[in-house]
């Protein structure tokens, strides 16, 4: 009975002091997509900790959590093109912290917030000042596809010197100032009515064209005729169309019948 209450005892003790080992051994736990700073005493170690449960040692060791997933920030900046106007541009910038370089990034930047505020989005407006400046105002509408592969190399590699990289780039929305687009609509609405114009002046060209070719083509119709329409031919096609029946002409004297020689002589004349 003895030894079964002395066995009792020490499995209690044991449990016990099981149980004051994990109390005084704290532990961590990363979370999916995330990952752990280590600090000794506050110093930033080089050992990251990955998605799991870690142990530290209470006083020694605390742990900065860092998320690696995949960010969406959204940025409007303005900047001006190569031929001075105002373009305001919207963008949508997809980023993460590089996992294995979130010790260095908390080194030197700090949080996610500190990221923010104090690396990407000076970046974006620095970045897309320094693109724009490039085109004009028309090329950047027209050459849109261009100027965001510029923005997207330009923001990768300085994103990629503070442990960020950029997994894509949106440019949402550009526009202009007011007194800009009023001018290219005025421009556009010139050019619309200035080939408009010239559609109804060729358009009358044409017209006048035809009839002078309609008009050429009568007189070298007329004067073939002319040419081919002999008095032999006449009087062969009077003599081919006559019915037979000779005309009768009246006049103060008796009725008096015509005679085709007369009429065959007055068409020569």
């Amino acid at each position: 009975m003895k030894k079964i209450k002395t066995f009792n005892s020490a499995g209690k003790l044991t449990a016990l002091l099981f149980l004051i080992t994990i109390f005084l051994t704290p532990f961590v736990i990363i979370n999916a997509g995330q990952r752990g700073v280590l600090m000794q005493f506050g110093e930033v170690q080089s050992t990251i900790l990955g998605e799991g449960i870690h142990t530290i040692i209470p006083i020694v060791n605390t742990v900065q959590k860092l998320s690696v997933r995949v960010q969406s920030q959204e940025i409007s900046a303005e900047a001006s093109s190569r031929d001075l106007q105002d373009v305001f541009t919207d963008v949508a910038l997809n980023w993460h912290i590089i996992p294995e370089e979130v010790n260095a990034i908390f080194q030197q930047i700090g949080d996610e917030k500190s990221v923010i505020d104090r690396i990407i989005n000076p970046a974006v407006e620095e970045v897309l000042k320094a693109v724009i400046a490039k085109y004009t105002a028309e090329e950047v509408i027209t050459k849109r596809g261009e100027v965001k592969a510029g923005v997207d190399n330009a923001l990768t590699t300085r994103l990629a010197a503070y442990h960020i990289a950029v997994d894509d780039i949106s440019l949402v929305h550009i526009h202009f100032s007011a007194q800009f687009s009023q001018a290219v609509e005025a421009k556009q609405i010139a050019e619309q009515e200035a080939k408009q114009a010239e559609f109804i002046a060729l358009k009358a060209s044409k017209q006048a064209q035809a009839k002078v070719n309609l008009s050429k083509g009568e007189a070298e119709a007329n004067s073939l005729l002319r040419e081919t329409l002999t008095p032999e031919i006449l009087q062969r096609q009077t003599i081919e169309k006559w019915d037979g029946k000779l005309p009768l002409i009246v006049g103060k004297d008796v009725p008096k019948l015509l005679n085709l020689r007369d009429l065959v002589d007055a068409n020569k004349n």
